[in-house]
């Protein structure tokens, strides 16, 4: 028997090899391509987005906007025009998932440092706080890189407006005031043709590593 078996081990090795190559092209066809959907309005928790838009389920994307960032700067959607990028919604003095989501965000900075195709936003939810000195501070100590990602303020029903209507991603804060934002955690992806592609917690790492591997897919995929 044990010499049956070692005269046929040539046989029996190659046959193992050959099932494991022909099982894996198996695997690799049937299994299902990689795809990122397109968020409408109407596939959003209503909480996140505005009464007016809830009804929408095609063809959303995010609309025009004018804010100042870090540096004193104007910043419109001409600067993001084509390109695939993360926003989020924060404020300076936030002690509770603020200082996480910024560190996560750095992270993702550090991924597509060198990739010209990608960029970041982040809006204060409390610009009468949020000065332009107030976030040229919080920038420097955040290791933010001005050329890659804006720190944003500006008209408080303007930030208000864009985060519901068109970002999908803020919660209503008290009903007393009108233009109260409860932020999220979420990231929200956006890509070259300014549709949203994904949201994100951006407090844990598994969900950065999920966005950057999509980020990836995108510039890969997402041809303009």
């Amino acid at each position: 028997m044990l010499n049956q078996i070692k005269k046929y081990r040539i046989f029996i090795g190659t046959f193992v090899v050959f099932s494991i190559i022909t099982i894996s092209l198996f695997y690799n066809v049937l299994k299902p391509a990689k795809t990122l959907p397109i968020y409408n309005p109407s596939d959003v928790n209503p909480e996140l987005v505005d009464s007016t838009v809830q009804y929408i389920s095609k063809s959303h994307t995010i609309g025009n906007f004018s804010f100042i960032n870090q540096n004193g700067k104007r910043i419109t959607q001409k600067d993001y025009e084509g390109k695939i990028y993360v926003a989020d919604f924060f404020f300076t003095t936030c002690g509770s998932i603020c200082p996480k989501m910024t560190s996560n965000m750095e992270d993702v900075q550090k991924a597509f440092l060198h990739n010209p195709k990608v960029m970041l936003l982040s809006h204060t939810v409390t610009p009468e706080i949020d000065s332009v000195p107030v976030l040229k501070k919080y920038a420097i100590a955040k290791g933010v890189v001005d050329s890659k990602w804006n720190l944003v303020t500006g008209d408080k029903k303007e930030i208000y407006s864009l985060a519901r209507k068109s970002y999908l991603a803020v919660k209503l804060g008290k009903p007393e005031e009108l233009y109260d934002m409860v932020h999220t955690e979420n990231f929200v992806l956006v890509d070259a043709h300014k549709q949203v592609r994904g949201f994100y917690d951006g407090t844990k790492k598994e969900e950065i590593k999920r966005l950057i591997d999509d980020i990836n897919w995108l510039c890969q995929n997402d041809k303009k």
